[in-house]
C-alpha cells in the first residue's frame, strides 16, 4: 500500500472515530452521572469518571416514579404501534408494488406527499378525531391513529416491487391466497426492511413525547416513561439529584438499544441491498 493511500486511510479511520466519540458522548456521559454521588455531580470543573460508582441512583428513580407501569405503557405503545405498521406497510406496499389499477400511481404520491407534512400540522386534526371516538385519555388513543405509517408503506413498496412476478404467480397456480402469498412468500423475502421497519418504528414510538402529552392529558397510570422521565426531572430540579435523573434517562434507553443489537445484522443488510439497488 502506498504511503498516500496509507494517510487517506488513516484519516477517514480517524475521522469516523471522531464522529463515533461526539455521537456517543452524551450517552456515555448520562451513564457516567447515573454512576455518580450528588457530590461529584456539583463538582466544578466536572468530574468526567465516577471515583466510587454507585447504583444508589436507580434506586431512588423508583421512589420518584412508577417505573414498573412507565415501561409496561411504553412497551404496549410501541409494540402494538409497530406490529400495526408492520402488517399496514406490508399489505399495502403489495398492493402499490403488484397490482395495476387506475390512480395507483396518483394515489401513491399523495401518500408520499403526507410523509412532508410537520406532525404539528395533523396534531390538532388528529387529536378531534381522537375525542370524536372517545378514546383520548388512553392508550387506544395513544395508539390507533398510528398504526398506519406513509415511510412504511413507501419502504415496503420499493422492495417488494423487487420480488420476481413469476414467484407469485406461481404461488397463485398453486392455489395460494393473496393473504398467503404476502406472509408465507413476500414477507420472508423481504424480511430484512421489515426488521428495519420495526427497529425505526419501535424507537420512535418508544421515544414519542408530544403526542401522549396530548392525548393522555395528565393520565399518570397510562403515562409511558418518557412523559414519567419529563416528570421526574420537574420532581428533581436540584442540580444534586441529577444522577436520579440521569438515572431513569438510562433505564429509558436500554429497550431500543436491545433492539438495535438484537437487529442489527438485519439494518446493515438493508442498508446495504438499498446502497446496490440505488
Amino acid at each position: 500500500m502506498s504511503a498516500g493511500r496509507l494517510v487517506s486511510r488513516t484519516s477517514l479511520y480517524g475521522f469516523a472515530l471522531l464522529v463515533c466519540v461526539v455521537t456517543a458522548f452524551p450517552v456515555l456521559w448520562m451513564v457516567a452521572t447515573s454512576l455518580k454521588t450528588p457530590s461529584e455531580a456539583l463538582q466544578s470543573p466536572p468530574v468526567w469518571i465516577p471515583s466510587s460508582p454507585t447504583l444508589e441512583a436507580y434506586g431512588q428513580v423508583g421512589d420518584v416514579i412508577d417505573v414498573g407501569r412507565s415501561f409496561v405503557n411504553s412497551a404496549l405503545i410501541a409494540t402494538i404501534t409497530t406490529a400495526g405498521i408492520l402488517v399496514t406497510s406490508l399489505l399495502a406496499g403489495y398492493v402499490f408494488a403488484k397490482y395495476r389499477f387506475r390512480g395507483r400511481d396518483a394515489l401513491f404520491a399523495l401518500l408520499i406527499a403526507t410523509m412532508f407534512l410537520p406532525p404539528i400540522v395533523t396534531l390538532i386534526p388528529l387529536y378531534r378525531i381522537v375525542g370524536q371516538l372517545g378514546i383520548d385519555g388512553n392508550l387506544a388513543g395513544v395508539i390507533v391513529p398510528n398504526l398506519a405509517n406513509a415511510f412504511g408503506i413507501f419502504l415496503m413498496r420499493q422492495f417488494i416491487a423487487g420480488v420476481p412476478d413469476e414467484l407469485i404467480e406461481a404461488a397463485r397456480l398453486d392455489g395460494a391466497s393473496e393473504l398467503r402469498i404476502v406472509f408465507s412468500i413476500v414477507a420472508p423475502v423481504v424480511l430484512p426492511a421489515l426488521a428495519t421497519l420495526a427497529l425505526f418504528a419501535f424507537v420512535y414510538h418508544w421515544n414519542s413525547y408530544l403526542w401522549p402529552l396530548t392525548v393522555l392529558q395528565g393520565n399518570e397510570d397510562h403515562a409511558p416513561i418518557v412523559l414519567s422521565l419529563a416528570r421526574l426531572l420537574t420532581y428533581t430540579g436540584s442540580a444534586q439529584n441529577t444522577p436520579i435523573v440521569m438515572a431513569g434517562a438510562t433505564l429509558a434507553v436500554l429497550p431500543p438499544l436491545l433492539l438495535f443489537v438484537v437487529l442489527q445484522r438485519f439494518f446493515v443488510n438493508t442498508m446495504a441491498r438499498t446502497g446496490l439497488s440505488g
